[in-house]
C-alpha cells in the first residue's frame, strides 16, 4: 500500500511538508479495511500480483481482478491493459500546446491510474502529484508501479477541497475531464489557481456544448448516461468563468468530437461505454438527445 514515509519524502519534495498529517490522515482513512466493500479484494491482486512472478496468466488474473479500467493502455511486463480510453489520443493532442515540462512541479486533479503522470515524466516533469478519490484508481497505479516502479510520482485518494489551500507551490496544474463532475464548477476553477506559483499554467479539459455566445446548461438527468454531470458551458461560457476565477493568458489548444474508436468497451472494461451513450439513430446526438461529447483543451495562466 502506501507508507507514511513514502508520503511524507514525496510531500517534502514538493515543498509540501506541512500537509504531512493531514494527508496521511486521510489516505489512512480511505484504505482502512472497511472503507470500501471492494478492498479485500483489491488489495488481494496486488498481492497475487507479486506472486505471479513472470507468469503471463497470473499477471493477467490478478490485474483483471482491477477491472475496469478506463485510462490506458499500458503493457505491464508480458500484458497489453486495452483500457476503455485509448488516453495517449488527447496526450498527442495536448502535449504539443503546452509549456515545457521540463524540470516542473506537476499537480494532476483527477488524475485517474496516474496514465498521464506518467506521460508528463517522460516528458520531464521532476515530480508529479496526483489526487483521485477513486481508490480503484490508486490501486491500479500501485499495480503499474509494480512493473514501472517511478518513484517521482504519487498518487493520493484525496480531492482538491481536501487540500489545504492556497499554496502556489506547483509549476503546471492538470484538471481534465473533472470540471463537468463538479456542482461547482467555479469553485473548482479557483481552488486550480490557488494551486499554481505566479505564472504557473493551468492545463484544463473538458466538455463543452457546441454554439455561439456565452451560455451553459444543465442535463436534468443524464448526459450521455453519466449521472454526475452538472453544467456543460459554451466555449465562450468557459472562457468567462476562467476569467472570473483570476486566469489571464487563455488559450484555446484543441477541440475534438470524442468517438467510438478513442472511448469503447473493452475486455478490461466489459460496461457500457460510448457507443451505448449514443442516439443509434442520429449519433451527433446522445441517448438523452444532448450533443454528444465535445471536448476542448484550454491553457491559463495564473496572476
Amino acid at each position: 500500500m502506501i507508507a507514511d514515509t513514502q508520503i511524507h519524502a514525496a510531500l517534502e519534495a514538493f515543498g509540501l511538508g506541512d500537509w504531512t498529517d493531514m494527508a496521511v490522515a486521510a489516505v489512512g482513512k480511505r484504505l482502512a479495511p472497511d472503507a470500501h466493500g471492494d478492498l479485500p479484494r483489491w488489495q488481494s491482486a496486488l498481492r497475487a500480483l507479486s506472486a505471479a512472478g513472470d507468469d503471463p496468466a497470473g499477471i493477467e488474473a490478478a490485474l483483471k481482478q482491477l477491472s475496469p479500467w478506463r485510462k490506458g493502455p499500458f503493457t505491464l511486463g508480458p500484458v497489453r491493459v486495452d483500457s476503455e480510453w485509448q488516453s495517449q489520443r488527447k496526450w498527442q493532442r495536448v502535449r504539443p500546446a503546452i509549456a515545457s515540462l521540463e524540470g516542473r512541479q506537476i499537480l494532476d486533479v483527477g488524475c485517474g491510474n496516474g496514465y498521464y503522470a506518467l506521460e508528463m515524466l517522460k516528458d520531464g516533469a521532476a515530480r508529479v502529484l496526483g489526487i483521485d478519490p477513486t481508490v480503484l484508481f490508486v490501486m491500479q497505479f500501485l499495480a503499474v508501479q509494480h512493473f514501472l516502479d517511478q518513484s517521482r510520482a504519487l498518487i493520493l485518494p484525496l480531492r482538491l477541497e481536501e487540500l489545504p489551500l492556497p499554496v502556489q507551490v506547483f509549476d503546471t496544474t492538470f484538471s481534465m475531464g473533472v470540471l463537468y463532475h463538479r456542482r461547482a464548477p467555479l469553485e473548482h476553477l479557483a481552488e486550480l489557481r490557488q494551486t499554481l506559483r505566479p505564472g504557473g499554467q493551468l492545463v484544463l479539459e473538458t466538455l463543452y456544448l457546441p454554439g455561439d455566445g456565452a451560455f451553459a446548461r444543465t442535463p436534468p438527468g443524464r448526459y450521455a448516461r453519466m449521472r454526475n454531470v452538472w453544467l456543460l458551458p459554451s466555449v465562450d461560457e468557459l472562457l468567462v468563468w476562467l476569467g472570473r476565477t483570476g486566469f489571464r493568458d487563455m488559450e484555446i489548444v484543441d477541440r475534438s468530437v470524442t468517438d467510438t474508436s478513442e472511448q469503447r468497451r473493452t475486455e478490461w472494461m466489459c460496461f457500457d461505454s460510448l457507443e451505448s451513450a449514443l442516439d443509434p439513430e442520429d449519433n451527433s446526438l446522445t441517448v438523452e438527445g444532448w450533443p454528444r461529447p465535445h471536448r476542448i483543451v484550454v491553457t491559463a495562466t495564473a496572476p
